[in-house]
C-alpha cells in the first residue's frame, strides 16, 4: 500500500446514528430538545427480570441485500440501518471513488458483535444435538464479523480491524481512525461502533446487580443502576477536511485495578482527560461541555465526577445521554461522539434525561433539560470494564 505524507488536516466529514430514539440526525436532535427517552419495558424479550431497554425500532423489517445474506443478524442489520440513514452510504461510496478502495479503511468498536445469532442458534439445538453445519462464526459471533460485513458490502480494501475494549471500544476506534489518516496510511476511514441487545450482555449485567428496574437516572441522587441499549453509529474521518468537525485531542489510560470497579478517586479517568486536553493544546477553561460516561451506577457516576473535577473543573456544564438511549456498550463511544457533533453544530447542551434530584456530591452544573449554548470544544468520556479509559476532545 502506498503511504502518503503525514497530515494533521483531517476531519469528521460525515456521520450517522441509529438508536432507540430513531434513525438519523433529525430524530436525535428533536429527542434531545424535548428531553425524551427511548427506553421502554415493552421490549419483547423473554427475560426473567424487570428492566427498561433501549431497543431500536423496526430493525427486523430492513431489507438485507442478498449478496451479503450470510452476514444477516441483528447487529449487521443495525449497521445497515446506519449506513442507509442520512445519506451516509452514498457519501461513503463517493469517498471510496475519490480516494480509491485501497486507501479507505474501517475501524469498528463492538463488545458482542453478532453473538445474538449464536444465542438463537444454540437455543434451537435439540438436546444432545450439534450446532448446524451451516452456522458460521465468521459471519456472526466473531468479533470482527461486522467489520468484515462492512468491508464486503462497501468494497473497502484498506486496513480493517475491530477494537473490543468493553464500553470504550468505539471511542478508541475513532482515535485509531484519526491515527491511520494522520500517519498517511489511509485517506479516509469509516469508524464507529455497533452493539445489539443480546442475552449475554443483559444477564451478565443483571448478575452483577447493575441493572435498574426503572429507566436509568444518571447523576440522580436515587440512581440504582443502568439500562442497556443498542446502537449503530458511524463517522467518516477524512484527510484534507478543512472546515469540518475535528477530533482535536484524545487520551487513553488503563486503571489496572479491577475488572469491574474503577479506583475511587477516578485517577485513571482523569489521566485520560488530561492527556486529551494536552494533545488538543487546550486548557480546562477552553472546554464548554463534558459528555459524561454517566452509566447511572453509584460507583461510576461518583468516580467520574471526581475525575472531571480533577482534570477540568467542577462547574463545567455536563450531562449523560444514557437516560435517553441507555448504555449502548461497545457502540457508546461513537454514538455519544455523534451526539457531541450535533451539540457543537446546533449549539445545544444536551440535557440529562431522567434526572429528578441531582446528587449533591456530583458535578453541580448538570441540567435535566437541553439548553442553548455556544460550544467550541467538548469532551466525551468512555470508560470500560477492566479499566479501559478513553477521552475525546471534539472541536468545531
Amino acid at each position: 500500500m502506498l503511504q502518503h505524507p503525514r497530515t494533521n488536516n483531517c476531519g469528521i466529514t460525515h456521520s450517522s446514528i441509529v438508536t432507540c430514539l430513531g434513525y438519523g440526525r433529525s430524530s436525535h436532535l428533536l429527542a434531545l430538545r424535548e428531553g425524551r427517552s427511548g427506553l421502554s419495558n415493552n421490549h419483547g424479550l423473554d427475560l426473567q427480570f424487570d428492566c427498561y431497554l433501549g431497543k431500536v425500532p423496526d430493525v427486523e423489517g430492513i431489507g438485507f441485500p442478498s449478496r451479503v445474506a450470510d452476514f444477516d443478524n441483528r447487529a449487521t442489520r443495525l449497521a445497515l440501518a446506519a449506513l442507509v440513514t442520512d445519506g451516509f452510504e452514498q457519501a461513503v461510496l463517493k469517498i471510496r471513488n475519490r480516494w480509491g478502495a485501497d486507501r479507505c479503511g474501517i475501524v469498528l468498536g463492538t463488545s458482542t458483535s453478532g453473538v445474538e445469532m449464536l444465542e438463537k442458534t444454540y437455543k434451537a439445538i435439540p438436546e444432545n444435538g450439534a450446532m448446524p453445519e451451516d452456522y458460521s462464526t465468521r459471519h456472526h459471533d466473531n468479533l470482527h464479523a461486522i467489520t468484515t460485513f462492512l468491508q464486503e458490502y462497501l468494497g473497502f480494501t484498506g486496513p480493517g480491524y475491530t477494537i473490543s475494549t468493553a464500553c470504550s471500544s468505539s471511542a478508541k476506534a475513532l482515535v485509531d481512525a484519526c491515527q491511520l489518516v494522520e500517519s498517511g496510511l489511509c485517506d479516509a476511514v469509516l469508524t464507529g461502533g455497533v452493539d445489539s441487545l443480546c442475552m449475554t450482555s443483559l444477564y451478565g449485567f443483571e448478575s452483577l446487580e447493575l441493572m435498574s428496574k426503572v429507566p436509568c437516572r444518571p447523576c440522580d441522587a436515587s440512581r440504582d443502576g443502568l439500562s442497556i441499549g443498542e446502537a449503530a453509529a458511524f463517522m467518516i474521518v477524512e484527510r484534507d477536511a478543512d472546515g469540518y468537525l475535528k477530533l482535536s485531542g484524545y487520551g487513553e489510560s488503563s486503571d489496572g485495578t479491577s475488572m469491574s470497579t474503577p479506583p475511587p478517586d477516578g485517577s485513571g479517568a482523569s489521566q485520560a482527560i488530561k492527556a486529551a486536553l494536552e494533545r488538543a493544546n487546550l486548557t480546562p477553561n477552553d472546554i464548554d461541555y463534558v459528555n459524561l460516561h454517566g452509566t447511572a451506577t453509584i460507583v461510576n457516576d461518583s468516580t467520574e465526577a471526581k475525575a472531571v473535577e480533577t482534570a477540568v473543573y467542577r462547574s463545567v456544564p455536563a450531562s449523560s445521554v444514557k437516560g435517553a438511549i441507555g448504555h449502548t456498550l461497545g457502540a457508546a463511544g461513537a454514538a455519544e461522539a455523534v451526539f457531541c457533533q450535533y451539540a457543537l453544530e446546533d449549539e445545544v447542551i444536551p440535557g440529562n434525561t431522567g434526572l429528578i434530584d441531582l446528587d449533591p456530591a456530583l458535578l453541580p452544573n448538570v441540567s435535566e433539560s437541553c439548553r442553548n449554548g455556544q460550544l467550541r470544544h467538548v469532551i466525551s468520556n468512555s470508560f470500560g470494564f477492566g479499566g479501559s479509559n478513553c477521552a475525546l476532545v471534539l472541536s468545531r
